[in-house]
């Protein structure tokens, strides 16, 4: 295996060190902050010792390209974005640190997604529509590396797609704004240029995200295997459950833990590192 070593900061006895803890014969430089330990052939200790340096890995099989993936699938909130959107427009409502605690236990597992959502959309009821498209100007971020890992992928064929729990007037946006192929969210009910606090339509939830993936995964006459998908929440598990490689992006400890890769310390782009 190909055991991949990332960090904001990589010193070379860490990589020395590391390449001994798993038998490595050869580094490689990606990156200024992504390095390939050729040929490792123990895991021992190797989790441990990052843990403590900091620093993303991964034991990648050397014969997986990402010109073999046919599709990439993005939760929206804390992962291509830097921030969990119906936070900030609570923000807008007074209420961030509310609904801000419901959407953590809601992450971490603790709160059924489409009962959580209907919680928090409920206390929005009353704000002015204008409210949303504040945010969006003004709070909205990529998460580090969203743009540079899009055009990588976009370059080795993949279809690029947004899945969220969030709202549709953000991810229309997004998908506009960064040329993806396909979004789904949920859509706000609006009247009379207020929101009424309530979602319309059947919540797009932990099982809906997968379907969503499913549903395009099979338009495009792809397998399982040729599907990377990318989440940090509970609600992102069964659509990561449904593509062939999951990463779990500065995520919840729950997320981590099924997650075939795990980025802590690196932006987005980190995640191409893996196969190039």
């Amino acid at each position: 295996m190909n055991l991949i070593i990332q960090g904001m900061e990589v010193e070379n006895r860490d990589l020395r060190e590391l390449a001994k803890l798993a038998g490595a014969n050869q580094i490689d430089r990606i990156t200024g902050q992504a390095f390939r330990l050729k040929n490792a052939s123990r895991r021992e200790y190797v989790t441990e010792y990052c843990a403590e340096a900091e620093l993303d890995f991964a034991f990648v099989d050397p014969m997986v390209s990402l010109g073999e993936f046919g599709l990439v699938a993005m939760d929206m909130d804390s992962t291509l974005l830097a921030i969990e959107s119906i936070d900030e427009i609570a923000d807008m409502q007074g209420i961030k640190a509310q609904v801000a605690e419901i959407t953590q236990r809601t992450m971490r597992g603790e709160i059924v997604f489409a009962e959580s959502l209907r919680q928090r959309t409920a206390l929005l009821q009353g704000l002015d529509q204008d409210a949303l498209q504040y945010v969006y100007d003004h709070r909205v971020r990529l998460s580090p590396g969203a743009e540079k890992m899009l055009q990588r992928m976009k370059s080795a064929g993949l279809k690029t797609m947004v899945i969220s729990g969030g709202f549709t007037f953000f991810t229309d946006r997004i998908k506009s704004r960064l040329g993806l192929d396909y979004a789904a969210a949920n859509t706000l009910d609006i009247q009379d240029g207020k929101l009424t606090g309530k979602v319309l339509g059947e919540i797009i939830g932990a099982h809906g995200k997968a379907a969503v993936l499913n549903k395009v995964r099979e338009e495009l006459g792809l397998k399982r295997e040729q599907v990377i998908a990318i989440g940090d929440g509970a609600n992102d598990l069964k659509m990561m459950e449904a593509a062939g490689i999951s990463v779990a992006y500065h995520a919840k400890p729950v997320v981590q833990a099924k997650a075939n890769y795990a980025i802590n310390y690196v932006g987005l782009d980190g995640i191409v590192n893996l196969f190039e």
